[in-house]
């Protein structure tokens, strides 16, 4: 089922404003967000327009949690965060999906929630294409 005012559910246009698609995973895709002040920053939507964790069976639960593990693998590979924040919210699109967010000791606030949209860094198509290269290379 798919939402055509959704962003992970048509991509184009709408995904364009805030990510660019990686890959598909097995039951969702794994996309960069684009504003980067977090290196790595990504969100991992599940494949159907679905808005909470409950609406999917457990089976279905546990093959987009292996998938968000494999995408913070990935990460941790690929960036070497100190940590990884995970933060599912929907409240404007519901449609089920998760931010990883890597934070780095020393260059991050420490203790709290990262900001959702903070503007503050965005690269070139060049730079979007090498982190994307990289992530795909530790997937």
């Amino acid at each position: 089922m798919k939402d055509n005012h959704c962003a992970y559910c048509m991509g184009g246009e709408l995904l364009d404003k805030f990510g660019i698609k990686i890959c598909d995973l097995e039951v969702s895709q794994l996309i960069l967000f684009k504003e980067q002040s977090k290196p790595g920053r990504c969100i991992v939507a599940y494949k159907d327009h679905v808005s909470e964790i409950v609406d999917i069976s457990d089976e279905e639960r546990n093959r987009f949690m292996a998938d968000v593990t494999r995408a913070a693998r990935a990460l941790h590979k690929a960036f070497h965060p100190d940590k990884v924040n995970y933060g599912a919210y929907g409240d404007t699109g519901c449609h089920l999906h998760m931010h990883l967010v890597p934070k780095y000791q020393g260059q991050d606030e420490w203790g709290g929630v990262f900001q959702m949209n903070p503007d503050k860094k965005y690269l070139g198509q060049e730079e979007y294409e090498e982190m994307i290269e990289k992530i795909r290379a530790c997937l």
